[in-house]
């Protein structure tokens, strides 16, 4: 299929972060476009702003007639939509081309020099420090990004078709999609495994997703992967290294050692040393492309953030408040290495939704262990996103496995009261569920903030 010759694109769950990216491509680039997807959420009404209907209904007559030719007409799906949905099956069973985002990924990046973002955890915020880099020195790049950066207020940019940036996503296998040019993985912990089974089948994912980069392309890896590739890491004698760290305001700075050299005084803003190591990622990535590395350090000291990424939505002298995405183990415990560095000494506390029974059932373990690490926590009801509830798999489970007196349940509308109870100093949501939504409401009512 030739993008050139289809006039209609139809997404099938348009209001997800990366399939909005795509709605966003298409219609930049003229295409008709129009979706459906469950829920009305502030990136759907984005989408509906800029001229492209959504409905909320699997309803065959809320679809325009122009989206029912096979002929001019793409279907776009994520894997998370059942068989049995209504459209989808409307879609397949009349002879419409019908993709997977993957797929349509692959299609619109295959005629471009491809930086690809791979990694259980870290691909949103590498790929979009790796777009801002290569904004800032005026490449010409397209960025489909998992996130909505604050650098461009979007997770989409256009400015030329000669480089791409995308994430590379190991659900469902997606990213073997990809034949990336310059790739990256930046960690491979256990996850998904309602999809894999086990780490090990995990894993050889990984090395297939390294084996699909072109001749005489790049891997980049976290040192200590098991992966041949550049490495990449923090004072550990790394390909591409940090060294000599120290905090000043607030931010980082540090001596980035290259192949080619040392770059001193690097600035970097983002919190977390999970932060350093994908900033480090995306300047070894966009290094392969722009020689002048003094520029590359001047743009990562710019960089602002993503959304729902160690967000701080309030930061006064004696009261913090973040959100972030956090939704596995080894995420929650990089956000307490960040809380702990960057405030010492205060009290915190954590509201977090967990994600997914599958992921709360096969890490319940980690989760228990890495949120007990906070002064107090507060649990909402597991988000069940694509799944079926599992018998026993439930909040009150995961609350009695954490070995911290200060736990409770809450109920969203609840969550406000018992912020006010405690006064924490440092306030974190966390979460890949809809706790983000709450994120606006809870900023305007905490008064005591101001």
């Amino acid at each position: 299929m030739n993008l050139k010759d289809v006039h209609n694109i139809y997404f099938i769950g348009i209001g997800g972060i990366g399939m909005s990216a795509l709605a966003r491509y298409f219609k930049f680039v003229n295409k008709n476009v129009s979706g459906y997807d469950k829920t009305e959420t502030p990136l759907v009404n984005e989408l509906m702003a800029l001229g492209i209907p959504v409905h909320f209904e699997d309803d065959l007559n809320s679809i325009s007639n122009e989206f029912k030719n096979a002929e001019h007409t793409l279907v776009v799906y994520t894997p998370a939509v059942p068989k049995d949905f209504g459209e989808l099956r409307f879609f397949l069973d009349g002879g419409f081309a019908v993709k997977k985002r993957s797929e349509v990924l692959g299609m619109i990046t295959q005629d471009t020099f491809c930086f690809a973002v791979a990694g259980t955890h870290g691909k949103t915020t590498t790929s979009s420090i790796l777009a801002h880099l290569l904004n800032e020195t005026d490449m010409p790049l397209i960025a489909l990004l998992g996130g909505i950066s604050e650098d461009l207020n979007s997770n989409f940019l256009l400015r030329g078709t000669e480089y791409s940036v995308v994430e590379a996503d190991e659900y469902d296998r997606s990213f073997l999609q990809l034949a990336p040019d310059v790739a990256c993985i930046t960690s491979m912990d256990a996850d998904h495994l309602d999809i894999y089974g086990d780490a090990a089948e995990l894993t050889k994912s990984f090395k297939a997703f390294a084996a699909k980069i072109k001749p005489n392309g790049k891997l980049f890896v976290r040192k200590g992967l098991p992966l041949l590739g550049i490495s990449y890491g923090i004072e550990d004698g790394s390909d591409y290294c940090i060294n000599n760290i120290r905090i000043e305001q607030g931010s980082y700075v540090f001596d980035l050692k290259t192949p080619q050299g040392i770059v001193g005084n690097v600035r970097f803003n983002k919190p977390g040393k999970h932060n350093l190591l994908n900033g480090l990622a995306a300047f070894a990535m966009a290094a392969q492309i722009v020689p002048k590395h003094y520029r590359l350090a001047e743009a990562l000291a710019s960089f602002k953030g993503v959304q729902r990424r160690f967000s701080y939505q309030i930061k006064e002298k004696d009261f913090i408040f973040i959100d972030d995405y956090a939704h596995h183990p080894t995420e929650i415990e990089a956000v307490y290495q960040a809380v702990t560095e960057m405030h010492p000494n205060k009290k915190t506390m954590v509201v977090f939704q967990p994600h997914l029974y599958s992921r709360t059932r096969d890490f319940i373990k980690g989760f228990a262990s890495s949120l007990a690490k906070f002064d107090h926590i507060l649990l909402l009801d597991i988000y069940p996103a694509r799944e079926t509830p599992i018998k026993g798999v439930d909040s009150s489970w995961l609350l009695g496995k954490i070995d911290n007196p200060n736990k409770k349940l809450v109920q969203r509308e609840k969550i406000i009261d018992e912020i006010n109870n405690c006064q924490p100093e440092v306030l974190i949501t966390m979460g890949a569920g809809d706790i983000g939504l709450e994120v606006k409401n809870l900023k305007k009512q905490l008064a005591y903030a101001d």
